[in-house]
């Protein structure tokens, strides 16, 4: 085999893997992302990857333990260095990350994106809570809005003015993992409601308990969410026709979680609030079909 025929193998299975991680673990991204051209999906699908490398490596059981968490940051600067050689050219025997390395390049999305998202990744180890609205907001900078920015390029706007509301989508995808997950990520040692409205709704997550102050405290998180959600819709417009196809899916599904939240009395203790796989591939149908129109409409 030559070295080109060895070289177009390792991307191809490397592809292939990133779609498989993307498919087990970001299972909203990955029906969204059916409704791009497949030269497309596959840089989602790498992006996403690399993200969920480096997840991997900070949510690992007791990764942040003092015993170990100098070996955590250690893989995570491994991680990065790793990844920043392939984007530059470096040979790797990896499938994955040579499949990122190519999407990096091809679709030029830029370094300093990368160094926000490893910064934030490297917080994770050291921080476990945060103050205010604002505060988190700064973390999650590098851990949502960036990723956002990641995959402008991806998706082609026609305009500029599309980086705020893929910003803002990302904040919002994030807030309502935060939101559903707070159970899982309290068993990590994490706390990603702010303290200030921990203080001012008087609502304990430690108790793991639904009270009438918990309830008030995730309907006022679930109202921000939203709004963060109604700012990502002005971008939609902004994109062409698949690409506004499968963000306007990915965030309806995405934002549908919070109904599910609700429809659970906001208990986020007991299990995780889901949309149903059937309900992704048939509103993933329907868009293909219809087209996008205002996702906040759309029905599956």
């Amino acid at each position: 085999m030559t070295a080109a025929a060895t070289a177009d193998a390792l991307l191809t299975e490397g592809y292939r893997r990133c779609a498989r991680i993307t498919r087990e673990h970001g299972t909203t991204y990955y029906w969204g992302t059916l409704l791009l051209p497949p030269e497309r999906r596959r840089h989602v699908y790498a992006v996403y990857a690399l993200c969920r490398l480096a997840d991997d490596i900070v949510d690992d059981a007791g990764a942040t333990t003092p015993d170990r968490a100098a070996a955590t940051a250690q893989r995570l600067r491994g991680l990065q260095d790793d990844f920043g050689e392939v984007v530059a050219g470096a040979p790797t025997a990896d499938p994955v990350l040579a499949a990122i390395g190519h999407s990096v390049r091809a679709c030029a999305i830029p370094d300093e994106c990368f160094e926000r998202f490893f910064g934030a990744m490297a917080l994770d180890l050291t921080q476990s809570t945060y103050e205010t609205w604002d505060d988190l907001l700064a973390y999650m900078d590098g851990s949502a809005a960036v990723i956002g920015e990641m995959m402008l390029p991806v998706l082609r706007p026609r305009s500029a003015e599309a980086l705020a509301p893929a910003r803002s989508l990302g904040l919002a995808f994030q807030l309502t993992n935060f939101l559903r997950d707070v159970g899982e990520d309290l068993d990590r040692g994490r706390v990603y409601v702010p303290q200030a409205d921990l203080r001012r709704y008087g609502a304990d997550p430690h108790a793991r308990t639904v009270t009438p102050q918990w309830r008030e405290l995730m309907r006022f998180e679930l109202e921000r969410n939203r709004a963060l959600y109604d700012e990502a819709d002005a971008g939609i417009p902004l994109l062409p026709g698949a690409s506004a196809r499968c963000v306007g899916a990915a965030r309806t599904l995405y934002s549908r979680i919070l109904e599910r939240i609700e429809a659970r009395d906001y208990d986020v203790w007991s299990g995780r609030a889901r949309v149903p796989t059937w309900r992704k591939a048939a509103l993933s149908a329907r868009v293909l079909v219809l087209g996008p129109g205002h996702p906040g409409e759309a029905t599956a």
